[in-house]
């Protein structure tokens, strides 16, 4: 099976795209830029390109972005400290960013003769992000069997979307994902800031997982008392 991988540059996506190269024909990584504040991760996405032998392929999203206002990533709020399934978390929604980055992708896909578009969705999303939810995968699924009918048929691969991130740090283990070399910060500081929600939830998830954590922290004990309770 073709697979394009949708690669953020994140913990997620990259040890998706292993996991892609090892079972699958890896087809390249398409990212996007829609004037997220931690705009670097595209940076550890394209090493990952790099290093798998695949193209990469950049999307810039900023003027669609500029419109998609009042989102920690995009605005001017701040990012929020704490655990990920805290309800403070919602202000990172940006609204439609994953449908209209599947549309694209799915297009892109279409076009390069690909069977499938690959995202590392997974459960732990399911409380913030409504388009990252097993309904709107299998509804997103159905509307572009319709939009592509008789010209491509293009599957949506989500592996993870039923398992914790702890359950992703295993199986990038198992593939030999270079996890050092990805990024999940939120506010996109020289290292990640150990307070934010996906850094939180990044350690959390090794923790659980029995993984030894390779990434450097500014504050590497926060995790604890922010997953107290959850």
């Amino acid at each position: 099976m073709k697979t394009l991988v949708i690669c953020s540059g994140g913990l997620d996506s990259v040890s998706l795209a292993y996991q892609v190269a090892e079972e699958q024909e890896l087809l390249g990584l398409i990212s996007f830029d829609y004037g997220q504040r931690h705009k670097k991760e595209v940076e550890f996405a394209a090493l990952a390109a790099e290093r798998l032998g695949v193209v990469h392929e950049l999307i810039d999203m900023r003027h669609i972005g500029a419109f998609l206002a009042g989102s920690a990533l995009t605005d001017d709020v701040d990012v929020p400290d704490g655990h990920y399934a805290e309800e403070t978390m919602k202000v990172t929604v940006v609204p439609n960013r994953n449908a209209i980055m599947l549309s694209v992708a799915f297009g892109v896909a279409a076009a390069k003769g690909a069977d499938a578009v690959a995202t590392a969705v997974h459960g732990g999303d399911h409380f913030i992000y409504p388009d990252c939810r097993p309904g709107f995968i299998d509804a997103f699924q159905a509307m572009q069997n319709q939009a592509l009918e008789g010209y491509a048929e293009v599957r949506l691969y989500t592996p993870f979307v039923h398992v914790p991130k702890s359950d992703i740090v295993v199986a990038g283990a198992k593939f030999d994902t270079p996890f050092a070399d990805t990024w999940s910060c939120y506010k996109g500081g020289e290292s990640h800031c150990g307070r934010c929600g996906t850094c939180v939830e990044r350690r959390e998830a090794f923790d659980i997982a029995g993984v030894t954590d390779p990434t450097v922290y500014a504050d590497p004990e926060y995790w604890k008392s922010a997953v107290e309770g959850h």
